[in-house]
């Protein structure tokens, strides 16, 4: 009978779940990729109105400060985004790692039942064996008994002929 572990469906349903919560992890990274790239494309921006604001008219200097201040604030705005992100992402990474300890913990239960199956297994096959060789030892012992009684009934009759 092959090997059948009794928690599978447990151990299936743990791979499920982390499976799931990878692609919550992903998607959460994703996210923080986004805010990354959104803080990036605003320091950018900052640094092109910092240019085109030493090549500006002196009359526009006050709508390019205006800008710039709603730049920074918008710089602000996106590094809180990008810190709740982060911070989803570590509480979602923390859920993963203990999904992935309790599919580790049945994994290694299932490991080590399968060995002792597998122990199990070969202790009856050695005990077939063996019962095998005990009858095949009985059967050779007695089949050597009645060669040595034949023998011993031939010798008699060869000492009786001889008499």
């Amino acid at each position: 009978m092959p090997f059948r572990y009794r928690l599978q469906k447990i151990l299936d349903f743990r791979i499920r779940k982390k499976e799931e919560q990878l692609q919550v992890v992903q998607k959460a990274q994703q996210a923080v990729y986004e805010a990354e790239e959104n803080i990036r494309k605003n320091n950018e921006e900052i640094r092109d109105t910092q240019i085109n604001m030493r090549q500006a008219n002196p009359m526009m200097y006050e709508a390019y400060d205006k800008y710039l201040v709603h730049l920074w604030e918008k710089a602000e705005q996106l590094e809180i985004i990008r810190q709740e992100a982060q911070r989803v992402l570590d509480i979602e990474k923390q859920k993963l790692i203990k999904l992935e300890q309790g599919v580790k913990v049945l994994e290694k239960h299932k490991e080590k039942n399968r060995e002792a199956y597998i122990a199990e297994e070969k202790a009856a096959e050695l005990k077939q064996f063996s019962e095998l060789g005990v009858t095949r030892f009985f059967a050779q012992s007695k089949e050597k008994q009645e060669e040595e009684e034949k023998e011993v009934l031939r010798q008699l009759a060869q000492l009786e002929e001889n008499t």
